[in-house]
């Protein structure tokens, strides 16, 4: 990584990176304005800790960040230790369980681990809004929830979807966007970033600085990274993830399994590669050049990023050797699945290959540690894949199928 600060010349130029792979900027001309302003922006992001690991869906965020502190704004890196005892309410159907401030701080711990092998820790001020939520205190809180009504709460989608289902909502669930947006006022933050299904959140800060007599911030969205499935938001949950922690070689083996277009969706919001060299690699796809070349390229910046350069040469040579250690047949014949709009899952796709009679069995030989894909043992049944997919899957010891799936 490069830790010298750039010159302050450089706050405007970098105008299309800081707008590559966003959902929404708003105001967008009142950012460029601020930016023309010739001074560092204060830059906020917050991350929960509600889970001991970061995935590469959260890089989406920490990446946009890097960028602007390779501009020479300063950015906040801020965990929600005390939005995390509330729990997001976003795109929850219930009440998020509650967790206890041992488990936040276990959490935040790890997070502080990770987050640093993508932004650069002597130019990043790491937050804890417990400090001044604390400092607010009760009296404080109220003030703070008569600023808005329930009315105004119930414009947030996932609430009004419960309330219309006569879902419980929660009093406190309420608390939670209104202290997000609080933790702008704290900050004095100009530029808020988020995923796109926090925008909410991020309006509510605007609202809550004008409140306080703040110029409001203006904020950017970015969208959520579908997991290695090509469907569902990457998370734990859906077992479609791909860990910062992850090994070398279990991030290369995942990055190689992932869908020929879904590639290129990665590329955009995970890869530090220029936009003209992403371009420049499509139109070699285009005439001919092998998708998985530029896979092999994109798993090796990732594995780099997070293990070093060595670490991702060994997981290539790690994964092109599985295929010669496990008796691969030369030349051996491709598979074409239709696997339609939604995918296939493991299971199926296993059986469609002709490598076992029944999905029944394929669930068997994968909870028995008995299929691999691409040289990688299996662990989900009901992993899907989608069309543009192109794998090799070994069932036993002597079973293979080159799949592409259509």
């Amino acid at each position: 990584m490069n830790d010298n600060k750039p010159e302050k010349t450089s706050l405007i130029d970098g105008w299309d990176e800081i707008a590559r792979g966003t959902e929404e900027i708003l105001p967008q001309e009142t950012l460029r304005e601020r930016l023309a302003e010739g001074r560092p922006l204060r830059v906020k992001a917050g991350f929960d800790p509600t889970a001991p690991d970061l995935h590469l869906g959260h890089t989406v965020l920490l990446n946009k960040l890097r960028t602007l502190q390779d501009l020479g704004h300063e950015i906040i890196f801020l965990i929600g230790d005390f939005t995390a005892l509330i729990g997001d309410p976003t795109g929850r159907n219930s009440t998020r369980p509650a967790l206890t401030a041992e488990q936040v701080q276990a959490n935040a711990a790890t997070y502080q681990s990770q987050v640093f092998r993508i932004l650069d820790a002597k130019r990043t001020t790491l937050a804890f809004n417990s400090h001044w939520m604390n400092e607010l205190g009760s009296a404080g809180l109220i003030r703070l929830a008569a600023t808005h009504t329930v009315a105004r709460m119930l414009e947030r989608d996932d609430f009004a979807k419960r309330y219309q289902a006569e879902q419980p909502i929660a009093l406190h669930e309420f608390l939670y966007p209104l202290v997000q947006g609080y933790d702008s006022v704290a900050l004095k933050a100009d530029l808020e970033i988020g995923g796109t299904d926090q925008k909410f959140n991020l309006l509510m800060g605007r609202e809550l600085q004008k409140h306080h007599g703040q110029r409001p911030q203006c904020i950017l969205t970015l969208p959520l990274l579908e997991g290695t499935d090509g469907i569902n938001k990457m998370s734990k949950s859906q077992g479609n993830f791909i860990a910062i922690e992850d090994a070398p070689e279990t991030q290369f083996g995942k990055l190689m399994s992932i869908s020929d277009t879904l590639m290129w969706r990665y590329l955009e919001l995970l890869s530090f590669e220029s936009l003209a060299t992403l371009a420049q690699w499509k139109r070699d796809v285009d005439q001919g050049l092998n998708p998985r070349t530029v896979k092999v390229r994109l798993a090796k910046e990732i594995v780099s990023r997070f293990h070093g350069p060595q670490a991702a040469e060994h997981a290539l040579q790690d994964f092109e050797s599985r295929f010669r250690d496990h008796a691969i047949p030369d030349n051996l014949p491709s598979t074409d699945i239709n696997v339609g709009s939604e995918g296939l899952q493991l299971a199926q796709l296993v059986q469609r290959a002709g490598l076992t009679a029944t999905t029944s069995e394929a669930r068997r030989l994968i909870d028995n540690d008995g299929v691999r894909i691409n040289g990688e043992k299996a662990a989900d049944p009901s992993q899907r894949f989608q069309a543009g997919t192109e794998i090799i899957l070994q069932a036993g010891k002597r079973k293979f199928a080159r799949v592409r799936c259509l």
